[in-house]
């Protein structure tokens, strides 16, 4: 029983007898099925025949590695000064946005809804729409709102753009403020979907109208766009690294500083971020990148066919290879030389992988997450000695499979890997079952996988290297760096130092195994 005087966490408390009996009584009121039969149904689903049904399944999704379009247009709309962030559609769904949000980056989140029910629902959504934003405007001080939709909205067909002119119309909102918007329905695409279409929005809010006297390369910079990107350290490395070559840029979205907040004191709704003016500009420059090419594609053809910006063709800048491409187009496209620094990074690199590639070679790795993280992270997987075996992507269609199996090809470390587009967590943990890897890269959805396979026996367990988007079970990794040399260097130290600690863990018995040690008395 909890007191005052000694107040326990979730665990050990739910090992109380108390709570162990009230746990007893609620399985005897479920009728749930008997310890045997819950054992043999449990050594069933890890077979190889069960795998064989599981992955027939078509209509039905059991964990998916992925989230829907408006988690993803949220997140782009934080990135742009004094932004609000509006989702036209039912309070539980922002609810859920807000705190897996919360969850991830342990920072208070400022997402508004206007609580579409269920008239709404049978009358459109208008209504909501025109006081959402006539409240919104008066309360929150915003210097912009950035509007998308979830699946009630989009299912009634509620038509975003017809919304906001009628509320600038009648009144409820300034005509000269601005709400640029995408329509994200939850059931296609996923988050990476959703970024790429509030990013498409934005930007043709503000410059498609506007073309006139625009010059390509005129105001001396250069465009980034980061797409759906959780790593803070990843907006500040691609920042060092451009300001040391003397780059003048502009982030096309950039929630950093929102997203990492002081505790001194002073609550920030809004900090930091993208400026209007900087979008309006943005035209003007040499040139625009695209961090994740593969996810960003309605972005890139509005960039190409307005703007009239040839983008560069690279991929994620993660790992040697991929981030020398990306310095030396920035190079190309600026005439700025790569300095010292950036060099010498590259160098301490190289040495931190010979020093682990011992460790590292031949080791199996499982991994999934999202369709540009997994092709930057299988690249560098393969720099590092590391056999990527399965590869799962749930928003990953046949573009992408095509071109993480010619990755795969390119590299010896590669030709046993397979690919899965489509799949989603369940598959993944048949496959850990009937294919073991050493490791399993992934989010912290991936500690059921490792508590399913140790269930089975220690020998069956597959170990969680936790990188990836979200992060809910572990503190601060949200701060880190997957991108650049910088990245590279964080990736190889999280990866060795998970396979020396599954080392120690396996040679702890004294006499028996615990001959293999880096210590020397």
């Amino acid at each position: 029983m909890q007191t005052v005087e000694k107040i326990k966490p979730c665990f050990p408390l739910f090992r109380d007898d108390d709570y162990k009996e009230t746990l007893k009584g609620k399985k005897v009121f479920e009728e749930g099925h008997a310890p045997d039969k819950v054992r043999e149904t449990f050594e069933w689903t890890t077979t190889k025949e069960y795998q064989e049904l599981n992955f027939k399944r078509e209509a039905l999704t059991v964990n998916p590695a992925k989230a829907c379009q408006p988690l993803g247009s949220a997140l782009c709309g934080l990135g742009f000064k004094k932004s609000l962030v509006y989702i036209h559609g039912s309070q539980g769904c922002v609810a859920y946005f807000r705190t897996y949000f919360n969850r991830h980056f342990k920072e208070p989140i400022a997402f508004i809804a206007d609580s579409m029910t269920e008239d709404a629902a049978v009358f459109g959504g208008q209504k909501n729409v025109h006081e959402g934003l006539a409240n919104a405007t008066k309360l929150y001080d915003a210097e912009m709102i950035a509007m998308s939709t979830t699946c009630i909205a989009e299912v009634i067909g509620d038509d975003l753009n017809a919304f906001i002119n009628n509320a600038k119309n009648e009144g409820h909102l300034d005509k000269d403020f601005p709400v640029p918007f995408a329509h994200t329905p939850s059931f296609v695409g996923s988050h990476v979907t959703g970024w790429d279409n509030m990013e498409e929005g934005i930007l043709r809010y503000f410059t498609l109208n506007t073309m006139e006297g625009k010059v390509v390369g005129s105001n001396g910079k250069i465009n980034i766009v980061p797409g759906f990107e959780t790593y803070l350290g990843n907006y500040r490395v691609i920042k060092r690294y451009l300001k040391e070559m003397d780059v003048a840029y502009t982030m096309l979205c950039d929630p950093e500083e929102v997203l990492d907040t002081p505790a001194d004191g002073e609550f920030r709704m809004y900090a930091g971020g993208t400026t209007m003016d900087e979008v309006k500009d943005a035209p003007n420059a040499i040139n625009t990148f695209l961090i994740q090419p593969m996810t960003c594609e309605k972005t890139k053809k509005f960039v190409e066919n307005t703007w009239n910006h040839e983008i560069p063709k690279t991929n994620i800048p993660m790992g040697v290879e991929w981030t020398d491409e990306f310095l030396m187009k920035v190079s190309e496209a600026t005439g700025k030389e790569i300095p010292a620094s950036i060099k010498l990074e590259r160098g301490r690199l190289i040495d931190m992988m010979t020093d682990s590639h011992a460790w590292l070679h031949g080791k199996k790795m499982a991994i999934y997450g999202d369709p540009d993280f997994l092709m930057g992270m299988v690249k560098m997987m393969m720099e590092f000695g590391i056999e990527p075996t399965h590869i799962v992507c749930h928003n990953g269609g046949k573009k992408w499979a095509k071109a993480m199996e010619k990755l795969l090809a390119s590299s010896p470390y590669g030709v046993h890997g397979k690919v899965y587009p489509g799949a989603d967590l369940w598959h993944l943990r048949s496959l850990c079952f009937t294919d073991k890897p050493d490791f399993l890269i992934g989010n912290s959805y991936a500690k059921f996988i490792q508590r399913d396979t140790v269930h089975k026996g220690k020998e069956f367990e597959v170990p969680v290297i936790r990188i990836g988007f979200p992060i809910f079970d572990r503190h601060h990794l949200h701060r880190m760096t997957t991108l650049g040399y910088e990245g590279a260097m964080y990736v190889l130290t999280t990866l060795t130092n998970a396979v020396l600690e599954r080392l120690d863990d396996e040679t702890r018995e004294m006499g028996v195994t615990d001959y293999n040690h880096d210590l020397v008395r």
